[in-house]
């Protein structure tokens, strides 16, 4: 009777995600689809995906009241950039900086994060194969106003702070933005606890906390979504999870292609934090990142050979 009951929970849960995931599947920004390489089946092969976080905000939810909020996701800037290397037994994850210094062609050169603003998702895509000479096979947008429930979904995840944080966001809770304070060690986050440890870029306790610490602990966040995944909370909420999940995210892959990269995940283990290495500097008055080409290479070739 108990096998009855939780093979019925586990065939609930999986129709709930490809439903949900056939309802989102394709909803990418116009001009991104068209720029991606084919890839094999993420179960047995490795695909190159590139996950991408806007500084817009949604329409409700989190986030929403924020004073000055850009809501239009097609004037936003990349916030985030990682591309994950994941299938066949591989799970490598290479961050690169929203304040790297690139070619954007018809911008000159200019932040690598501001490619999404200037000429949408296509140029986005351009931008970074040819910065690291990749083909990205998948894409997967970031949506902000469903992240923290999904995080809640899955019991929050745990991470380890090695900075203290005391940080506010657009302002604070007074003018609609958020406040996050973590001494240094490890912790356990809610969903809204979650999205502000990875957006956070100003630390007045820590001045030495950086954009760089930041891509850092967007990396421990999957690393704890994942860890969250096989646990008993994430049993009893299954139906939840996987109807939610989905709609994290916006991407080309629909439901088969999505179950693959979680199963893939699961099978790999959790990569350790990866960012580019860069230096800082200066161009025209802004503060950015210089890539090294080499660095580059090296880095681009460890995302793809391990090592």
């Amino acid at each position: 009777m108990l096998l009855a009951v939780i093979l019925g929970w586990l065939v609930l849960s999986l129709a709930l995600f490809l439903i949900s995931a056939s309802e989102n599947a394709g909803h990418l920004p116009k001009g991104a689809a068209s720029q991606l390489a084919p890839g094999g089946p993420i179960l047995t092969s490795a695909n190159t995906v590139l996950i991408i976080g806007l500084d817009s905000r949604p329409l409700r939810g989190p986030g929403s009241k924020e004073p000055g909020a850009n809501h239009n996701e097609l004037a936003a800037n990349t916030d985030t950039i990682m591309l994950w290397r994941i299938g066949g037994g591989v799970s490598r994850r290479l961050s690169i900086p929203r304040d790297t210094l690139v070619h954007i062609p018809g911008l000159g050169e200019a932040k690598i994060n501001a490619a999404w603003a200037y000429g949408g998702p296509g140029l986005a895509l351009k931008v970074i194969e040819g910065f690291t000479g990749l083909k990205i096979n998948h894409l997967i947008v970031v949506d902000l106003a469903n992240f923290p429930k999904f995080i809640n979904d899955v019991g929050g995840v745990t991470v380890r702070n090695g900075h203290r944080i005391c940080a506010t966001i657009a302002g604070g809770p007074r003018d609609g933005g958020f406040a996050l304070n973590l001494k240094p060690g490890v912790h356990h986050l809610n969903g809204l606890q979650a999205e502000l440890y990875a957006r956070v870029r100003e630390n007045p306790c820590d001045p030495a906390y950086n954009d760089i610490v930041r891509e850092r602990h967007q990396q421990q966040i999957l690393n704890g979504i994942k860890a969250q995944l096989l646990t008993f909370h994430t049993f009893l909420h299954l139906p939840w999870v996987a109807w939610d999940a989905p709609r994290v995210l916006q991407t080309d892959m629909g439901g088969p292609a999505l179950l693959q990269m979680f199963l893939a995940a699961e099978m790999a283990g959790s990569p350790p934090p990866k960012v580019l290495d860069e230096t800082p500097s200066t161009y025209n008055g802004a503060d950015v990142l210089l890539p090294n080409e080499a660095n580059v290479r090296a880095d681009v070739r460890q995302l793809l050979n391990g090592g």
